[in-house]
C-alpha cells in the first residue's frame, strides 16, 4: 500500500482510482457471454459451465434431492448463526415496510400511493472462491418481507458440480426452491432474459465481481431492471490518535481477502498509527488463508495522511466508498458530515464484518464510487409504488383552469380538451 501525505481532494481522487475502472475490455467480452446465452439459453450454460467452472453439469436446477441432501452435512454451529443473523437482519428490514396514507390535496381530490412487489425477481449469490450464502440472506429476506412470491437464485457450481451447501442450505431455510447452477455474466443473461430451465425475471439483485457488474449494466441497457452497481468490494477507514491500529489492520484486510480487485484505504491524522497498522498488517495477513488474494488487493490500496478529520471527510465523500469506518473521537458527530457512503461503521467496537453478516443492515451495496447516488439495498428496492387519484366533478372544477392553461402552454391541445368535455358535460 502507497502512503500519500497531505493530499489535495483532487490529488487524493487520481491516487485512489478504482483498479475497476481500467478494465473496459471486460464489458465487450460480458455482452459476448450474453448474447450466447440469449440465443443458446441452457446449452450456453452447460458449455460456460465446463469453460469457466470446469464442471459437467447435466442440469442447471439445483434438485429436491440436493436440497434434501444438504441437511445433513451442514454445520450445527453455522445453522445456529444464519439464525442469528436470519432474526437480525428480519428485524431491521421488517421496519422499512411502510404504507402510504391517502392525501386529501383539497376537496374533491385526493392522491394516495400504493406498495406493490416485483412479481419476479432474480438474486445473484457469488460462489466463487467463497460462497457468500450470508449474500442469500441479505438479499432474499427483504425480498420476502416485501411480498415477493416469485424468486429465482443463482449460484456458482462448485467443483463437484454442487451449489455450495451453506448456500442451499440457507435457501432451504427461506423455503426459496429455484436455484440454479450458473455464475458470472452467464447467470445474469440467464436471468435477464430466461433459458429453458432458468425464468426470466423483471429485476436482478446481487453483488459480483467485474464481469457480473459488467452483465448488469448490459441487460439493465436492455430494458432489464437492476438493483445497484455492485462490483468489487471497498473499505475506507478513517482514524485517530484514539483508534486501535490491530483493529484497523483487521478491517483492511477483511476487505482485501474479497478479491484482488478489491480496495482497502486509510486515511489518518497520525503518521505513526498508519506506520503502526503497516506493522499490524504485516503481521496478521500471514495468519490469514487467503495472503496471496490479500497482497494483490493491497497493491490497490493506500494511506492516506491529513491534516485534520474534516479533511479525511472530504476526500471520502469524494471517493463514496462502499463501506466507511469512522474509528475517531466523536464518531457520531463526523458521521454528520458523511453524505457519500455505502454504510458507516462508528467507532471502534463496529467492524466492517459485522455488516456483512449479522449486526442486521445490508451488505449489498454500491461501489466504485455508485455511492454518490445510490443507497444500500432495502424492502423498497423490492417494490414498486403506484400512484392513485380521484377527483370529483368539484374537485376537477377547482384545479381546471389551471390544468387548461398549462395544456396550452405547452400546445398539447388534447390535454386541455379532455378537461373542458368533463366541465361542460351535461
Amino acid at each position: 500500500m502507497k502512503l500519500i501525505k497531505y493530499p489535495t481532494v483532487v490529488q487524493a481522487a487520481e491516487a485512489l482510482r478504482r483498479p475497476a475502472e481500467k478494465n473496459y475490455e471486460i464489458r465487450e467480452k460480458a455482452q459476448k457471454i450474453i448474447d450466447a446465452v440469449r440465443i443458446d439459453g441452457d446449452k450456453a450454460l452447460l458449455e460456460f459451465a465446463l469453460k469457466f467452472d470446469r464442471v459437467n453439469l447435466n442440469e442447471i436446477k439445483v434438485s429436491e434431492d440436493e436440497f434434501n441432501e444438504v441437511e445433513k452435512r451442514i454445520d450445527e454451529k453455522l445453522c445456529a448463526a444464519i439464525d442469528v443473523a436470519y432474526k437480525n437482519i428480519y428485524k431491521f428490514h421488517a421496519a422499512q415496510k411502510s404504507e402510504f396514507q391517502e392525501i386529501e390535496i383539497d376537496e374533491g381530490i385526493t392522491c394516495r400511493r400504493k406498495s406493490v412487489p416485483i412479481e419476479k425477481v432474480g438474486l445473484y449469490v457469488p460462489g466463487g472462491s467463497s460462497p457468500l450464502f450470508s449474500t442469500l440472506l441479505m438479499l432474499a429476506i427483504p425480498a420476502q418481507i416485501a411480498g415477493c412470491d416469485n424468486i429465482a437464485v443463482c449460484s456458482p457450481p462448485q467443483k463437484n458440480g454442487a451449489v455450495a451447501d451453506s448456500i442451499l442450505y440457507v435457501a432451504k431455510r427461506l423455503g426459496i426452491k429455484n436455484v440454479f447452477k450458473t455464475g458470472g455474466a452467464q447467470a445474469i443473461a440467464a436471468l435477464a432474459f430466461g433459458t429453458e430451465s432458468v425464468p426470466k425475471v423483471f429485476k436482478i439483485f446481487g453483488p459480483g465481481n467485474q464481469w457480473v457488474t459488467a452483465a448488469k449494466q448490459a441487460v439493465n441497457s436492455l430494458g432489464v431492471a437492476i438493483d445497484l452497481p455492485a462490483g468489487p468490494s471497498e473499505v475506507l477507514v478513517i482514524a485517530d490518535d484514539t483508534a486501535d491500529a490491530r483493529f484497523a489492520a483487521a478491517d483492511l484486510l477483511s476487505q482485501a481477502e474479497h478479491g484482488p480487485d478489491s480496495q482497502a484505504i486509510l486515511i489518518s491524522t497520525s503518521e505513526n498509527f498508519i506506520l503502526s497498522t503497516a506493522s499490524e498488517i504485516e503481521k496478521l495477513k500471514n495468519r490469514l488463508p487467503r495472503k496471496e488474494i490479500i497482497d494483490k488487493a493491497l497493491e490497490n490500496g493506500a494511506f492516506i495522511l491529513v491534516k485534520n478529520i474534516k479533511e479525511a471527510i472530504e476526500i471520502s465523500n469524494n471517493y463514496a466508498p462502499e463501506h466507511l469506518i469512522l474509528s475517531v473521537n466523536g464518531a457520531d458527530e463526523a458521521a454528520e458530515q458523511v453524505v457519500n457512503a455505502g454504510s458507516v461503521f462508528l467507532g471502534n467496537y463496529s467492524p466492517e464484518a459485522a455488516g456483512d453478516y449479522a449486526s442486521g443492515a445490508n451488505h449489498t451495496l454500491p461501489t466504485s464510487g455508485f455511492a454518490k447516488a445510490y443507497g444500500g439495498l432495502s424492502v423498497k428496492d423490492f417494490t414498486k409504488e403506484i400512484s392513485f387519484q380521484k377527483l370529483t366533478p368539484e374537485g376537477l372544477n377547482k384545479i381546471a383552469k389551471a390544468i387548461e392553461t398549462m395544456a396550452e402552454a405547452e400546445g398539447l391541445a388534447a390535454h386541455k380538451l379532455a378537461v373542458e368535455v368533463r366541465r361542460n358535460y351535461d
